[in-house]
């Protein structure tokens, strides 16, 4: 890179704004072409090799580049395991998406939403403004009919409020508690997982709730899973309610997979984006459907995932009923979860 840079920014995505270093108030910037945006699982450190181009700039610098008005990006937000980044990928497929899979400079304003530390100074108003740039930023497209859809990180949730505030459009992807957790049991990184992210789970939830729960020192694994969904789901139900004029779509994964060809056709809808049912049907018959969204080098198929989580089911399904039943005294604690219980059973 040069210092022609802003020029480059402000003329498409190509310099994608890739990780802020929050304390010296830098952002790197990294060149993508619109092909390895398509193929990027995660727009992260794991792209991150000696050929990538790179640039580290003031975060001034960057906010200072005159962009020419742009459409809000739309979201895919979602619970975590449940398909997210695979319908990321099938619309990313469509002529006018430009599909951003987990921003990481995304991650780390949530993590300043929820955590606040204490090296970080900025004000609401300050927050409020740098989340407004990185969305300014990330909405650059490279052809003037494309718009950017964003899958969130499920990291990113607390943030669904604040960006879906202003009128935006969303896709929030769920699975059915039992079927979560027979998701998160089946696998061992997702168990790890669920295991290390207990604590700050259980303060995103708590926080919603008001009060602490009981007996959280002594939770099983099933539980730890519960807390994942619970948190999640929370978090995307309160967003909802406080954001009235915003276009929010819920899906079940599990009615996807049972009509995958339908259920895209309905998601592109709701997106503005036109898909024929042929088109959709030859998208949903395409590799993209039976190999790992996120390492697609690896296969996997909807037979596969159902056989994992039968397998996981009858494992734990001790750990399971009794995680369910802890989940509705929950919910008959605290009106927060109940309204969660209540948008998976009526969205499906």
């Amino acid at each position: 890179m040069n210092n022609d840079w802003q020029s480059a920014f402000a003329q498409n995505a190509a310099l994608f704004p890739h990780l802020a270093d929050l304390q010296k108030d830098q952002v790197l910037l990294s060149t993508m072409s619109e092909t390895a945006f398509r193929q990027a699982s995660f727009l992260d450190q794991r792209l991150f090799t000696p050929d990538l181009p790179r640039q580290i700039v003031a975060w001034a610098d960057v906010a200072a580049v005159p962009l020419p008005p742009l459409p809000k990006p739309q979201y895919i937000f979602h619970v975590g395991h449940v398909g997210s980044t695979l319908i990321s990928r099938l619309l990313g497929e469509l002529d006018g998406v430009l599909a951003l899979r987990e921003p990481a400079i995304l991650r780390q304003l949530a993590d300043i939403h929820v955590n606040k530390p204490a090296d970080i100074n900025w004000t609401i108003d300050e927050h409020s403004e740098r989340l407004a740039q990185v969305e300014h930023w990330l909405s650059r497209v490279f052809h003037a009919d494309q718009r950017a859809m964003i899958k969130a990180s499920s990291f990113v949730s607390p943030l669904a409020r604040p960006l879906l505030a202003n009128k935006g459009t969303a896709l929030f992807l769920f699975a059915a508690l039992d079927r979560y957790l027979e998701t998160i049991l089946a696998g061992e990184s997702s168990k790890q997982e669920a295991a290390a992210l207990t604590d700050l789970r259980l303060f995103r939830l708590e926080q919603h709730c008001g009060q602490p729960l009981d007996g959280k020192d002594t939770l099983s694994l099933a539980q730890t899973a519960a807390l994942g969904w619970l948190c999640e789901m929370v978090t995307l139900c309160d967003a909802e309610y406080h954001c009235p004029a915003a276009s929010i779509a819920w899906m079940d994964f599990d009615d996807f997979l049972s009509q995958p060809a339908e259920q895209l056709q309905i998601a592109a809808k709701h997106f503005g984006q036109e898909l024929s049912p042929e088109d959709s049907q030859s998208l949903v018959s395409s590799p993209i459907m039976t190999s790992y969204s996120k390492a697609p080098e690896y296969d996997y198929s909807a037979s596969l995932r159902e056989e994992l989580l039968a397998e996981a089911a009858q494992i734990h399904a001790d750990d399971i009923r009794q995680t369910l039943l802890w989940v509705d005294q929950l919910a008959r604690r605290f009106p927060k979860v109940a309204a969660a219980m209540a948008i998976a059973e009526t969205r499906r």
